[in-house]
């Protein structure tokens, strides 16, 4: 079972491209298959972060507007996207 995170990675008050920067280092130390909470105020970030997810192979599940920014559920990829062998 994948494990979970108890803190959410909080990005707020951090601008682009950052917080898609940020989350993806975070994902790439996780456990395959584990979630990852993000928040992130930045306007740009609902482009950026399931942007980046798109592109590395990870699950957004979730996207929520919160009081003044936004929550990211995101479940990183069973297997690295272009990893080398």
């Amino acid at each position: 079972m994948a494990q979970m995170e108890e803190e959410p990675l909080d990005l707020r008050r951090l601008k682009c491209p950052l917080p898609a920067l940020l989350a993806s280092k975070a994902l790439a130390k996780a456990m395959p298959g584990a979630l990852l909470i993000v928040l992130a105020d930045d306007p740009l970030a609902v482009v950026d972060i399931p942007h980046m997810c798109f592109r590395e192979g990870h699950a957004v599940e979730d996207v929520t507007a919160a009081s003044g920014h936004t929550v990211f559920r995101l479940r990183r990829a069973e297997a690295a996207v272009g990893a080398a062998d």
